[in-house]
């Protein structure tokens, strides 16, 4: 039966969606945004509680990697999946049951007792998150029309530029009055508020495919996208030429091949392969992992920058990037970043956009000033950038998908962000390793991070010389890590140029 406020037009196509405009849509996004915030932030939060969980459950350096990245590992497996679920089955379904399983995996995290049940409890939340991240987009392009989607998605990607700058603070201000499980428990006030909400406002909508589950794809999709992002994670780790490493990229990259082969020869597919004949999808999906590589390896860098070099502790530094979060949220809450984008069109927008955040990156690092408001306009500069380009990347990645295929748009988007996301962090992480390792005197050569450094160094002289290199090898990465941001956002506005040229 057909949820309220939604009808059937009688084409398979077409399938279910809203009928017309959507009455409460812009509360509907409230909720929407509230549950994407909180699944974003909770892949930053843990950052500040390292070492209460440290002494609290006994837990190696291996265990606590592992309660930070069961949860983006999982989420990142799971989102084509998620997506394909959405158009199949019903959004607003998935937007339900994604809630559930975040707050159920929430409860249990907080609810841990040992370092194991709280990285089950991560992975669980995981699959909650997949469901999230795609839902949650794809109601957005349900329930809004054309004129009023590019400010929606805007405020919807905005909530993620939120979410990550907000974990480390709000983690931080949590510990300091009550136990480490406060930071899973407050998740599930979010979830029956969310519920509660989600299912009185959200109508439904889905696109019925004919024949019977992939199975088999989502098996393939899952196992290949998992291996590939774990080995982006352990490279820097375990070193990129470690058998495990080595082996969990190539059976990565073996079962997304035999994916894609699969998904071509069945009727009804997962992911429409067709889709990677259109050029403004091509260039859509590679810029969003263009412009994520450099964007986020180069946050990873200015948060270490803050923390290493001017001394701020995990949710101080977290705090201080606060207004650049805001300045996202502020831009297209006004509707400023919307206009903008539509005036100039997504490829200038996304160009503009990566250019002021290559450019606020820029002014953190070389422009002279210890004090703040040197690194507040850097700051801002990047918060404006990443409001216009943010935003024209979702919106290019969605129109280039049918509206009723939303929800395997969404989950592409999101899967090409972690990838993006994980190889900036990762290949700007060795470059700054590599840097560093080449600056310190032979006495430390072996040293193989800042703190093993500082803690081999003999006198005052050498911590100096340290702190001089690391500091260095800091603003190597962030000078790549801006030019990577420059020539992402260039290419992928030239290659959306070239597809609507051709259009």
């Amino acid at each position: 039966m057909s949820a309220p406020g939604a009808v059937r037009d009688g084409s398979p196509a077409a399938g279910i969606r809203p009928a017309g405009p959507v009455r409460h849509r812009w509360l509907i996004l409230a909720v929407l945004c509230l549950a994407q915030v909180t699944v974003v932030l909770d892949n930053t939060v843990l950052t500040v509680a390292i070492p209460v969980l440290t002494g609290e459950l006994d837990a190696t350096t291996a265990d606590v990697q592992w309660m930070i990245n069961a949860y983006a590992l999982v989420q990142c497996g799971l989102l084509l999946t998620a997506g394909s679920a959405a158009d199949r089955y019903g959004r607003r379904r998935m937007l339900l049951a994604g809630l559930v399983l975040f707050g159920v995996g929430s409860l249990a995290a907080g609810l841990a007792g040992t370092s194991g049940q709280l990285i089950a409890a991560r992975a669980g939340m995981g699959i909650g998150g997949a469901l999230l991240v795609t839902a949650t987009l794809a109601v957005a392009m349900q329930i809004f029309d054309a004129t009023e989607r590019a400010r929606a998605i805007g405020l919807w990607a905005a909530t993620s530029a939120l979410g990550f700058a907000a974990g480390p603070p709000i983690g931080g201000a949590i510990l300091a009055h009550l136990p480490w499980n406060a930071i899973f428990l407050v998740n599930v006030p979010i979830v029956l508020v969310c519920l509660l909400a989600a299912g009185a406002l959200v109508p439904e909508s889905r696109d019925p495919v004919d024949g019977r589950l992939d199975l088999l794809g989502v098996l393939l999709s899952t196992a290949g996208l998992t291996g590939v992002v774990w080995a982006i994670i352990s490279g820097p780790e375990h070193g990129w030429t470690a058998p495990a490493v080595l082996g969990a990229a190539g059976a990565g990259v073996l079962l997304l091949v035999l994916f894609v082969a699969w998904e071509r020869r069945i009727p009804a597919p997962m992911l429409d392969m067709s889709l990677f004949s259109e050029r403004r999808f091509v260039g859509a999906v590679s810029g969003v992992v263009l412009i994520t590589f450099g964007a986020t390896g180069a946050l990873f860098l200015l948060t270490q920058h803050l923390q290493f070099v001017r001394g701020y502790s995990a949710w101080e530094a977290g705090l201080r990037m606060v207004p650049f979060a805001l300045s996202i949220v502020v831009l297209n809450l006004a509707g400023v970043a919307a206009r903008v984008i539509r005036r100039l069109g997504s490829p200038a927008a996304i160009a503009v956009g990566m250019a002021l955040l290559a450019g606020g990156l820029t002014v953190v690092t070389h422009v002279p000033g210890d004090g703040y408001p040197v690194l507040l306009g850097g700051l801002l500069l990047m918060g404006a950038g990443c409001a216009l380009a943010n935003p024209a990347i979702v919106e290019a990645v969605m129109s280039a998908v049918p509206a009723r295929k939303a929800g395997i748009g969404a989950g592409v988007d999101g899967t090409m962000t972690e990838v993006g996301g994980s190889l900036g962090i990762a290949v700007l992480g060795a470059v700054l390793n590599a840097r560093f390792a080449a600056l310190l005197p032979p006495a430390l050569a072996g040293a193989g991070s800042l703190p093993a450094a500082v803690a081999a160094a003999r006198s005052e002289t050498e911590r100096q010389v340290v702190s001089d290199a690391f500091r260095a090898a800091l603003e190597t990465g962030q000078t790549v890590g801006a030019v990577a941001v420059l020539v992402g956002g260039l290419v992928t506005a030239g290659l959306l140029r070239r597809a609507d040229r051709a259009g």
